[in-house]
């Protein structure tokens, strides 16, 4: 058997203070589907995923992500995976078939950042009742039902006060590229871009030395079709009166970007598209400097380093 893969981007899970204005945003206002509520946890996905659920939802104290999923391209990876964290002397949790909600038999454990992974193969597919399901055969639920409609989970950025360099190192480890990345004045990479697939980036991670804890969350990021979307979506937020960030273009990865706070958790939301595709064996990461770093974070339009939402990062525990 070769090495083990990760194939895709999964889940995340939050943590809310308040349960019901996360709900409704995620809900009503992004437009999720709820799969099903067990013990308290409500399981959301948008109109194309796929599985289980991309997103998880529950109350506690205070807004944080308890862990971010991976799904790995076989069964047999998952065992692979814990082989050989388990050589590098990395604590790996076992976790039984169904302790996560529609999630096959998984592992945990934590990046040098202090993120905490989930990798998994088996999920379950849930069937739709007719009144929420797609007449297409290769889709999940009737698109544009209600709120923003995203189509699928895109990827993740998280941030850390630790050393960046030693996560690069243990995720490239993890079978993730380098495909742009952010260098500072003394040479060190404190940003980067990284995918398992031909996306830009499936995972996003910044060094932020002034971070109140080691392991924070930035944003999840949700897909939409095309720019129209995105537009769309910035009248619907304004129809309920939420703040946002956007329209604009990101000079990193090319993409439309639309960021927008939810009011429940203090989780920071990206709409995303367009963007481009990496499909070169021999790809070389694209480097930028500090000179030219705000025309990275903004090609064009509402620049999100001048407005960041009050900077509400939220922890990862």
């Amino acid at each position: 058997m070769g090495n083990p893969e990760i194939a895709k981007l999964g889940y995340v899970a939050l943590v809310t203070p308040d349960l019901e204005k996360s709900l409704h945003f995620f809900k009503e206002v992004i437009g999720l589907e709820e799969t099903t509520v067990i013990d308290g946890v409500h399981y959301l996905r948008a109109w194309g995923d796929f599985q289980h659920h991309t997103l998880s939802i529950e109350k506690g104290d205070s807004g944080h992500v308890k862990y971010i999923g991976w799904r790995t391209k076989n069964r047999e990876d998952v065992e692979g995976f814990r082989e050989l964290l388990d050589q590098d002397g990395v604590p790996v949790d076992y976790l039984a078939a169904g302790t996560t909600p529609g999630i096959g038999e998984a592992i945990r454990f934590k990046l040098p950042s202090g993120h905490t992974f989930e990798l998994y193969y088996d999920v379950e597919r849930p069937a739709v009742e007719e009144s929420r399901k797609s007449i297409l055969k290769n889709q999940t639920y009737k698109s544009w039902a209600k709120g923003v409609s995203p189509r699928r989970l895109d990827h993740v950025n998280i941030h850390t006060s630790t050393d960046a360099g030693i996560t690069y190192d243990f995720l490239k480890q993890l079978g993730f590229n380098m495909r742009e990345y952010l260098r500072d004045d003394n040479g060190d990479v404190i940003a980067g871009w990284m995918s398992v697939t031909q996306l830009v980036h499936d995972i996003a991670v910044a060094q932020k030395p002034t971070l109140p804890t080691p392991a924070r969350i930035h944003h999840i990021s949700y897909w939409s079709d095309d720019s129209q979307d995105i537009l769309r979506a910035a009248d619907i937020l304004r129809e309920h009166n939420i703040d946002f960030i956007g329209p604009g273009k990101h000079g990193i990865s090319q993409a439309l970007y639309l960021y927008v706070m939810d009011p429940g958790s203090g989780f920071r939301v990206e709409l995303f598209t367009g963007g481009y595709l990496i499909f070169e064996p021999d790809w070389e990461p694209v480097e930028w400097t500090m000179k030219d770093r705000a025309f990275g974070n903004t090609y064009w339009g509402d620049t999100v380093q001048d407005k960041e939402l009050n900077n509400i990062t939220i922890e990862a525990k």
